[in-house]
């Protein structure tokens, strides 16, 4: 029988504790708790991640059930249903934001090398929001529209690795484009949105920082053409102009020139016009960096699909973000192995793997690098067209 260390303990050792201890003693004063530590709390909400646990009863039955391998895997308090919850509802939730901004910082240096769509030297995000549904007589702290509630996870999503460099959590009923007053532009970087986001007394600031966006242009845009350029029609691109706007309050906001952009999508049948302050850039090349903007449906929908944001252990905001937060951190922290022990695996077939071997003694390499056999390509190909039917804004 292999004596060595089981899975979990493993996998937690790719967390720097010396960092969590950090980011808890920044919020949670001078006084730790004795009986359930913050550490038991953070591995608690990590082990229903990756078993898919749908409330506080099924996480600490299972976990109970494997009480003479707790303190092994790295547990050190006591168990029960009240001591987790009372933590969620009472810890401050930005402890562990903090240390999954970390682990962010941690890996996106790892995938910095990865290949795009779009052979670029920049680094090119792409910005969306995903709103998580709510029952609002649960929630009633979080309306939405249509007497519902929710929570909206902003995120800028590196499209090398799919990795997220920055997330906000807010009502369902904060807008979109307020996302971007609170990014920090890098200069030379690509920001790939839709067309809720064309709010040109924010997009402004892009063009000030010497930053790039790609954006879909809302139909109704007046404007006049300053230059035609002359365009590759085989690609598919219909129109490059350089133009300014014209709107009573878009030539206020938005002075300078832009770049418009009509690309005919022959899978689709539609035309599609994008606006862009770069200008170098083939036309077609504009139009790929659009469509590799799904990258962060994806990355939602992976989310939604592999981690526990749908069923809430808690009903405080304080409850939903501390989860939040913890699912996007084993989101990351997969992540980090994945490109550490080199595997080529998918993340949905590690997560498998990991769901069902966290309590077994194995070497963690080994049982990661059979993942890769167990990868459905097929399903994998047909997941991924799923988002070719979306017609987006």
């Amino acid at each position: 029988m292999h004596k060595g260390k089981l899975v979990f303990a493993q996998l937690k050792e790719h967390l720097p504790r010396s960092v969590f201890d950090r980011c808890v003693a920044r919020y949670s004063g001078s006084h730790a708790p004795l009986k359930f530590s913050h550490w038991d709390q953070l591995l608690c909400m990590m082990f229903a991640q990756l078993t898919s646990r749908e409330g506080l009863r099924d996480i600490t039955t299972c976990l109970r059930s494997q009480s003479t391998k707790l303190y092994h895997a790295g547990f050190q308090g006591s168990i029960s249903r009240s001591t987790l919850a009372d933590a969620n509802e009472r810890r401050d939730c930005r402890m562990f934001e903090d240390f999954a901004l970390h682990l962010i910082g941690i890996a996106r240096p790892l995938y910095a090398k990865d290949s795009l769509a779009v052979q670029l030297a920049q680094t090119v995000y792409a910005i969306d929001a995903s709103t998580v549904d709510l029952c609002l007589s649960l929630f009633a702290w979080a309306p939405a529209a249509n007497a519902r509630a929710g929570v909206k996870l902003h995120t800028l999503l590196d499209l090398r690795g799919n990795i997220p460099a920055f997330i906000r959590i807010t009502g369902a009923l904060i807008s979109d484009a307020s996302f971007l007053d609170h990014l920090r532009l890098e200069a030379g970087s690509f920001y790939v949105m839709d067309r809720a986001y064309a709010h040109f007394a924010r997009l402004i600031k892009f063009t000030h920082a010497a930053a790039f966006f790609v954006i879909r242009s809302k139909n109704k845009l007046h404007y006049r053409t300053v230059h035609t350029c002359l365009v590759n029609e085989a690609a598919g691109v219909m129109r490059d102009e350089r133009i300014l706007l014209t709107g009573r309050y878009t030539r206020i906001h938005y002075p300078a020139q832009l770049r418009r952009i009509e690309f005919f999508d022959t899978k689709r049948g539609r035309t599609l016009i994008f606006l862009t302050n770069h200008f170098e850039l083939d036309a077609a090349q504009i139009a790929q960096l659009y469509k590799s903007r799904w990258q962060v449906e994806l990355f939602f929908k992976w989310i939604k699909q592999n981690l526990r944001i749908k069923a809430f252990v808690g009903n405080s905001a304080n409850a939903v973000k501390t989860q939040i937060w913890i699912a996007i951190a084993t989101y990351v922290l997969v992540a980090i192995v994945k490109k550490r022990l080199q595997l080529t695996a998918t993340l949905h077939t590690i997560l498998q793997v990991l769901s069902l071997s966290l309590f077994d003694r194995v070497p963690i390499d080994v049982l990661l690098l059979k993942a890769v056999d167990l990868d459905d390509e097929i399903e994998a190909s047909q997941q991924f067209s799923l988002f070719e039917n979306i017609s987006g804004q």
